[in-house]
């Protein structure tokens, strides 16, 4: 993996790669303009688009960080965490937010966005079984030179429910199905993103 990360994580990624502020503004002129990133600008990642806008807009008003995670992030060293993602996708705006949040708390950890689509040779090497998932969070020291952990594109819950309903769909139409997911993220506020980004942490700095 570190021959890797000196070939398609360089210094000039994280440069030219986005801060959330700029990724939010991003999206923010794109909803503007009835533009989403990425070659696919039909009707549907339009409003995929707008509703990723919307979600994003109301964990930044409404995610919260536990005190244990707190404390915990505010013990980390310096990092960078950069994020593979599109603006029209569903499950970045639910969980970039929160990940946002924890940069807040501790000034150390540097939070970067980069498009999966404007990065292929990067996607490529953070596929989550064979597919171009996102969003992919990525910990990295701030010398480049190692990769603490991932995490994406989205909590194991919910990993488990796609997995099962590509075996099973129980007669839940796609939307159907789309929708429980958000009604999940809606109902889980983060607890589960935290609990396992806190396990990630505490595996490579313990206490």
């Amino acid at each position: 993996m570190l021959d890797q990360l000196t070939r398609t994580i360089t210094p000039d990624l994280i440069t030219q790669a986005q801060t959330y502020f700029e990724y939010r503004e991003m999206v923010k002129q794109l909803v503007l303009e009835n533009k989403t990133t990425g070659p696919n600008q039909s009707e549907a990642y339009l409003e995929y688009t707008r509703m990723a806008a919307q979600r994003m807009h109301r964990w930044d008003k409404t995610a919260k960080v536990s005190p244990e995670m707190e404390e915990l992030i505010l013990g980390v060293p310096p990092q960078i965490w950069l994020v593979i993602t599109e603006a029209w996708c569903g499950d970045a705006a639910q969980t970039i937010p929160y990940m946002n949040k924890l940069a807040e708390v501790n000034p150390k950890i540097q939070l970067r966005l980069v498009l999966r689509d404007e990065n292929p040779e990067l996607m490529e090497q953070y596929l989550t079984n064979g597919a171009r998932s996102i969003p992919k969070l990525i910990a990295l020291s701030p010398g480049l030179k190692k990769e603490y952990f991932t995490w994406g594109p989205k909590p194991q819950f919910l990993l488990d429910r796609q997995r099962a309903y590509k075996l099973d769909p129980q007669g839940l139409s796609s939307k159907e199905f789309t929708e429980g997911t958000h009604l999940w993220y809606a109902r889980d506020k983060n607890q589960s993103l935290e609990k396992e980004l806190m396990n990630r942490i505490k595996e490579i700095f313990p206490l």
